[in-house]
């Protein structure tokens, strides 16, 4: 019953929300490829001012994460899952008409708001489907979609810059790029609303035993978390170890959006390092290899914490392995073993990005699940902002990408030492049941 079940639900809702995921993604971060692109030739921009347009995106995600989530655990993951969809579709659409950097800015800000509460919304939404013992896995089956994202992602990216420079004689390759890629994100968003459903007992392609188990399941594991940790929305905003957390999850999400946004452009850099030459469609096919190791990186390392039951081991040794390789790629002799270490990088934060998430579902229950995983989302992702803006802002005051990159290890390896001080810290203590707001 358990296995026929939980097949069922994976091979339903997990591509789907795969497919969602790795649109989200790519519209994050094609910005990365398209500055290289001819995007910062054409709107005259420095690599500070390149840096500040990525992760602005991170203030208007950060402002209404947590309300947002609160929204999807009132409304329905189904109708607010498809509203983030088609309203970051949108925006993500219009930015290929934007005539200025100032323009650019404000509409990656709209793009943040628009995105906010996706990604923890699906972690909340997977805890309504998948048990504890399987929901790493299941949060790797999701996050694949980052690794595809770059793989699939940053060579289509490539293609429709280079094809749009072909086919149009006064509209920019990478603009092209952004209305195609905005598209699909509408499409899902009303997908969304015929295919998703909210939780198990309205599922209508299980069986009625099936589903019977499988909500009484969710329920049972809800009831113990409510009786032992019943923290309501402020209490749980306020616990010292969601605030951990949360800087744990900034280590890691620093080293990761620092790679995506200015891994092309350390590529591109290896004709002035080591007189490689590598056109804008062979850099996006460059960029995608660390990503294919980081899959199966993802997939193997969350496979093994479910079986033997371990998270704090498995999210801090990624972090000390990735926070010691990237400072010193770009120290190395060649571009073949800077992309080892790069790969090697990136295999580490893939491999810690899943394992991390089961490690505050352990004690965060209902609506103070939905605003605490919201707000660990929402200040892990604030360095978003702050990965591109200073790394782009050492290139230009040191003239390379190495400071920015030994700061890149410093956060990783600070995130894996939290990371290790949780495993020691006392428990948190049980709340009073009738406590509420």
């Amino acid at each position: 019953m358990e296995k026929r079940t939980l097949r069922k639900v994976t091979v339903r809702l997990i591509p789907f929300i795969i497919a969602m995921y790795f649109i989200n993604y790519l519209d994050r971060t094609n910005l990365g490829i398209a500055g290289p692109g001819g995007m910062n030739e054409d709107l005259a921009m420095t690599a500070t001012q390149f840096g500040f347009a990525a992760g602005i995106f991170f203030f208007g995600y950060l402002l209404l994460e947590v309300p947002s989530n609160l929204a999807l655990h009132k409304f329905g993951a189904r109708i607010w899952l498809a509203r983030i969809l088609i309203s970051w579709g949108l925006v993500a659409a219009a930015m290929a008409f934007v005539p200025s950097h100032g323009w650019l800015y404000f509409l990656r800000f709209l793009l943040g708001v628009a995105e906010a509460g996706f990604f923890p919304g699906v972690i909340l939404y997977l805890t309504y489907w998948f048990p504890s013992s399987m929901r790493a896995r299941a949060t790797a089956l999701f996050m694949l979609a980052i690794p595809m994202s770059s793989v699939i992602g940053s060579p289509l990216s490539s293609w429709l810059i280079s094809s749009g420079n072909s086919i149009f004689e006064n509209f920019a390759g990478w603009r092209f790029m952004f209305i195609v890629e905005g598209v699909p994100a509408v499409l899902l968003g009303i997908m969304c609303i015929f295919y998703l459903t909210d939780h198990p007992r309205d599922a209508k392609w299980l069986s009625a035993e099936e589903r019977n188990w499988l909500q009484s399941k969710m329920d049972a594991e809800e009831k113990g978390k409510s009786e032992t940790f019943h923290y309501p929305v402020r209490r749980s905003l306020l616990q010292p170890r969601v605030w951990a957390l949360s800087f744990v999850y900034f280590g890691m999400v620093y080293g990761l959006y620092a790679m995506s946004f200015f891994l092309p452009t350390i590529i591109s850099g290896f004709q002035e390092t080591f007189g490689v030459e590598y056109s804008i469609v062979e850099i996006g096919f460059i960029t995608a290899i660390p990503y294919v190791f980081g899959a199966f990186a993802m997939y193997f390392w969350s496979r093994h914490g479910d079986r033997t039951n371990e998270r704090v081991w498995h999210v801090a040794i990624p972090l000390f392995i990735g926070g010691v390789t990237i400072p010193i790629a770009l120290y190395l002799s060649s571009p073949f073993t800077t992309m080892i270490a790069v790969t090697i990088t990136c295999m580490a934060i893939c491999a810690a990005l899943p394992t991390f998430w089961p490690l505050p579902q352990t004690f965060l229950a209902g609506a103070g699940a939905a605003a605490g995983l919201a707000l660990i989302n929402s200040l892990g992702n604030s360095a978003g902002f702050f990965a591109p803006y200073i790394t782009g802002g050492l290139a230009e005051l040191t003239g390379t990408q190495n400071a920015g990159m030994w700061v890149v290890g410093a956060a990783m390896v600070a995130a894996g030492i939290v990371t290790l001080i949780l495993k020691s810290a006392p428990a948190p203590d049980k709340v009073n049941p009738e406590m509420t707001m």
